[in-house]
């Protein structure tokens, strides 16, 4: 949505909104809102568009006549609970409660809910709550300003005197009192206050508390919208297949059979993909397994999983490196160095990806769950060739995002399908599609390596990485001047440990064209924080020391990470008492995404290499908690995301084509494998940290410690090669021989 080139002040106040400039600005992942007594045009249109509330004091919050609240969301909700978090930030200082909030989607508007930490209207990164906290709670500091203003005027008294609780301003010595919705038309009167107090938080009586979340109820009785249950008068439904062979196109589709199934509609064609439509899915799914198609392979048709891995470790030994970080010089003493290999990973939301598009001769309307509407809008004007004002996208509930949903390839296919055809169309991705047409974590490799002392003691830290970049494809304006991929070396350029000298640096490998790699629930941190925390426990083990106290004298200078380490030992009760045969306790630890983590993981594992997960016990501090039923739900929730990657999936490639399609070959945690996640959350004073990547960035590290301290095999790779883990040894032997053969399993070693 545009605003308009000028709004004058008589035009805004007729339109009963007065507007507050909110300009994000970003430090050390803080956000503060700057006030601004300007006329904003954005702002007052947006008022408009949410049908002229007597009051809207700036893009976020809207008071209607009846005293309701509304909050205009910037970001998306994809489970993370943000929805629930944000009301809160704004409840707390306008003087409700969470039940008197109303959440709605933001419209597309880089300017109002642009957030510049991540260049734009984006729900990613883990960065929501640490980019509105000081905004949000501001937003609501300005209107309650204003609205207590006002009753002090009605009543001629001094606003010090008046106090705000459920929406009810209240003059105790008078015992007078006025609701927000009569007060409402004379706020949006009112100047902009020049300074506004916000809360101290020891004054706190929302944020802090584990309260329910505001989008439950919806969901609970069915009434919440996602992207995939838009239902429009007169749409069809497609559902696609694209070229198998990643980068290859479409050849001919002989259609005579699709075309004879009840219910079909059309057949469809681009370049890439075909799309069956049909009055509904099931009849569109029988036209598509009756398409007879022929595809043109391309380039990659010879390509492979070995070959992708051998072409990382050429580029390992032998390619140019970008420095990223360097401290310090390599002294004299003892080289421990070891190698290790991350696969590529799927996302595997549970709502498959979908779009529905009405493509009309002077107008295209969207209906998705997105992270990133800003960019639907601009990749379906370029394909429409409509202006971006004559693009209007409605944002929904997201069934699962990690980063899938950051990618516009969905909407430009849909939207591509539905350029050719009168009637909103509804194009839905089967859960095979999903995944072998994923947009995937990044592989790596990385060879790492210490100086220890006489005393094993680490003097020197190195680690060189080779990998392909997804801030260089997605955001390549946010690259270093050299070349750096900043996100690709988060947690080890700048380590929790306190590393007298140091050096990481990166060799940039691509992948061929037609394999993208993209955003997966934190892509640098899930990689280094293994690669890292693994190695330390190498060096644990090689210096003969407990890996808790190895860990503890390196955090000497970072008492808020040493804090966590100390409370998650005390809470699994490491050390103490005798474990059973086969049984072992990992521990790993880091500051991603600005908050500060623990992870301790007790697994068995059985005489034939299987691991079963016994007890998790998670310590964090993430700054000041907004929700904590919303953080152990995320910290519980990720950790389980992350240790389902590491136990069960990659992504493989043969013939050019990802092999997998579904969650009998891409598994996740089941119920009765998944064990009892304690979270234990440091109270903290601290600006808020990330949340919604913390868990399953640690999570792949201190299952493989504990799997090394049942089995005293270090698992250098993921996911987990259970081959390595049988307890006979010639058994062992024979199957990591039949594992090599097959070229699926990557290897580890046996400490």
């Amino acid at each position: 949505m545009k605003a308009p080139a000028t709004f004058d002040r008589r035009t805004l106040l007729q339109a009963g909104g007065l507007a507050i400039a909110f300009t994000w600005l970003s430090g050390a992942g803080k956000a503060v809102a700057a006030i601004n007594a300007r006329q904003q045009p954005g702002d007052a249109a947006a008022a408009l568009a949410d049908g002229n509330p007597p009051f809207a004091p700036n893009a976020f919050i809207r008071v209607d006549a009846d005293g309701g609240v509304r909050l205009v969301m910037p970001m998306a909700e994809m489970g993370q609970g943000i929805y629930t978090g944000s009301a809160m930030m704004i409840a707390e200082e306008l003087g409700v409660e969470l039940d008197q909030v109303r959440v709605e989607h933001s419209p597309p508007d880089e300017a109002l809910y642009g957030m510049p930490l991540l260049g734009g209207q984006i729900t990613g990164g883990s960065t929501s709550t640490r980019s509105t906290y000081g905004v949000l709670r501001e937003a609501g500091a300005v209107a309650r300003t204003l609205l207590v203003a006002a009753a002090a005027a009605q009543w001629k008294v001094e606003p010090a005197s008046c106090t705000v609780a459920r929406g009810v301003v209240s003059h105790a010595p008078s015992g007078r009192q006025l609701g927000f919705g009569a007060l409402a038309a004379n706020a949006a009167k009112l100047p902009m206050p020049g300074k506004v107090a916000l809360k101290d938080p020891k004054d706190f009586t929302v944020i802090g508390k584990p309260l329910r979340r505001v989008d439950s109820p919806d969901k609970v009785n069915g009434t919440s919208q996602f992207g995939i249950d838009i239902r429009l008068p007169g749409m069809k439904v497609a559902t696609v297949q694209a070229c198998p062979t990643l980068g290859g196109s479409l050849a001919s589709v002989d259609d005579k059979a699709a075309r004879a199934v009840p219910g079909v509609i059309d057949v469809l064609r681009i370049g890439n993909a075909v799309a069956v439509v049909g009055e509904h899915f099931w009849a569109a799914k029988q036209g598509l397994d009756a398409l007879k198609i022929q595809w043109t392979p391309g380039a990659n048709a010879g390509l492979t999983t070995r070959k992708l891995r051998d072409a990382l470790a050429d580029s390992l030994a032998k390619g140019q490196a970008i420095l990223g970080r360097e401290v310090g010089k390599r002294p004299e003493g003892t080289l421990v160095e070891a190698t290790y290999q991350l696969p590529m990973l799927a996302h595997a939301t549970m709502e498959p990806l979908n779009t529905t598009v009405h493509v009309k001769p002077d107008q295209c309307e969207i209906w998705v769950g997105t992270q990133v509407p800003a960019r639907c809008v601009s990749v379906a004007a370029k394909i429409t060739g409509l202006p971006e004002a004559k693009v209007v996208l409605h944002n929904q509930y997201l069934g699962g995002g990690f980063g899938r949903r950051l990618e516009t390839d969905s909407v430009e296919q849909a939207v591509a399908f539905a350029k050719q055809v009168p009637y909103p169309l509804k194009v839905v991705w089967t859960r095979e599609e999903d995944i072998r047409h994923d947009i995937v974590r990044p592989m790596y490799h990385d060879n790492i390596s210490a100086v220890v002392d006489a005393n094993g003691k680490l003097v020197w830290f190195g680690d060189r990485i080779s990998g392909g970049t997804v801030l260089g494809r997605w955001a390549p304006a946010f690259m270093g001047k050299d070349g750096m991929d900043g996100d690709l070396i988060e947690c080890v350029a700048e380590p929790a440990y306190d590393f007298p000298n140091l050096k990481v640096e990166w060799v940039r490998h691509d992948m061929p064209p037609g394999l993208d790699v993209g955003w997966w629930r934190g892509v640098g941190p899930t990689h280094n924080l293994f690669v890292l925390e693994s190695f330390i426990d190498e060096l644990a083990q090689r210096a003969k020391q407990d890996p808790v106290a190895y860990r503890r004298a390196m955090l000497q200078k970072n008492p808020r990470t040493l804090a966590v380490l100390d409370l998650a030992a005390s809470k699994m009760g490491w050390g103490q008492g005798t474990l059973p045969a086969r049984v072992g306790r990992g521990v790993a630890l880091g500051d991603p995404f600005g908050s500060r983590v623990c992870a301790m993981i007790e697994v068995e594992v059985t005489p034939q290499g299987e691991v079963r997960l016994r007890r998790a016990v998670v310590a964090l501090d993430c700054g000041i908690a907004i929700n904590l039923g919303s953080v152990e739900a995320q910290v519980q929730g990720g950790l389980l995301f992350g240790l389902s990657a590491a136990l069960f999936n990659e992504i493989t490639i043969e013939n050019g084509a990802i092999q997998q399609s579904n969650f009998h070959d891409y598994r996740t945690l089941r119920i009765n494998e998944t064990p009892t996640v304690e979270v234990h959350t440091v109270k903290s004073g601290e600006a808020p940290g990330g949340l919604g990547e913390v868990g399953t960035a640690i999570a792949a590290p201190a299952l493989a410690n504990a799997i090394f301290a049942a089995t005293g095999v270090r698992l250098r790779a993921l996911p987990v090669n259970r081959a390595l883990l049988v307890q006979d040894k010639a058994a062992l032997k024979k199957k990591v021989a039949d594992a090599r053969t097959s070229d699926m399993t990557i290897e580890g070693s046996a400490a």
